[in-house]
């Protein structure tokens, strides 16, 4: 199905960062694989538009996979008064409000707040920020004003895999909520990059719960810890994810088993399906409640 698989460990640093817990990419290509640590997200971003040009141009077909929430839970896109297919217009918002500049200054905190009082004219439904940045529409802790305020604080897919945090989580361990405010920006930009908008969908939001045809460029929310990774010497654990699940992919697309990963499960209702494929979006590879983690592939 691929030629190239790209996977996208992500970071809501607020200065330039390498190492452990900081962005890597995996590249992996029919003609090797590198391994990538930028220290911001523009320079992440940057990185990812020019690989996508190399491998567009060569004419190879590329899952790219990225570690943070695609979508929020059912309701978010109407409850802030967004018109249009509900996922495109969170993302086209978020895009809007976002300020992320070349060394990871971002008001993703601010943004987070004026969400929340557009939302429900309180703290939530984000939570989680530093003590400066707390005030009439945002909080330091969890507000647990979820069904108080009618949206839920998990999606489908969240409830499938406990193990993951809320997307509205904006601090602390696990805090993708700010990975997701800051990295739709950027795999928005990417996606309607006009070097290849023309043949690129968003799964499952462009494709639905199933496999793309023919588009060349696909995009998808991936969470690396599924995988049992092996991490070398002194390797943070980060590099060691993006490496693997890029290595798992591959071998899994050169067996002819990677299309039913695009399958979700098969038990989800028609609601469900639904919501998935045009607001919350699902994380690729799981098929089933509560997966058991996948030995990842080697070499």
């Amino acid at each position: 199905m691929f030629e190239s698989f790209v996977i996208v460990d992500w970071s809501a640093a607020n200065q330039p960062k390498t190492g452990a817990d900081s962005i890597w990419i995996c590249c992996k290509r029919p003609i090797g694989e590198v391994l990538f640590n930028p220290a911001t997200r523009h320079a992440a971003g940057e990185l990812l538009a020019e690989l996508l040009a190399e491998i567009v141009a060569a004419g190879e077909r590329v899952l790219l996979g990225c570690d943070f929430p695609f979508g929020y839970p059912s309701g978010f896109a109407t409850r802030l008064g967004l018109t249009g297919p509900e996922w495109r217009a969170v993302w086209d918002e978020i895009a809007r409000l976002i300020e992320d500049d070349p060394r990871n200054r971002n008001n993703r905190f601010a943004v987070a707040a004026a969400l929340n009082r557009r939302v429900a004219q309180g703290p939530a439904p984000f939570w989680g920020c530093p003590a400066a940045h707390i005030g009439p529409y945002l909080g330091r802790k969890h507000h647990r004003r979820h069904d108080e305020i009618g949206l839920a604080e998990r999606r489908v897919i969240d409830t499938y895999v406990p193990s993951t945090q809320p997307c509205w989580k904006l601090l602390g361990t696990g805090s993708v909520g700010g990975q997701a405010l800051t990295g739709i920006p950027v795999v928005r930009r990417l996606r309607d990059d006009p070097r290849w908008c023309g043949a690129t969908a968003v799964w499952p939001f462009e494709t639905g719960l199933r496999a793309p045809v023919s588009q060349r460029l696909v995009m998808a929310e991936v969470y690396p810890s599924l995988w049992r990774v092996s991490p070398g010497p002194n390797e943070p654990k980060d590099a060691a994810q993006v490496r693997d699940v890029a290595r798992f992919l591959a071998a899994r697309d050169a067996a002819g088993e990677l299309l039913p990963l695009f399958g979700a499960d098969p038990n989800l209702t028609p609601a469900q399906r639904s919501t998935i494929e045009t607001e919350e979006a699902w994380t690729f590879g799981v098929v089933s409640p509560r997966p058991i983690r996948i030995a990842a592939a080697s070499g």
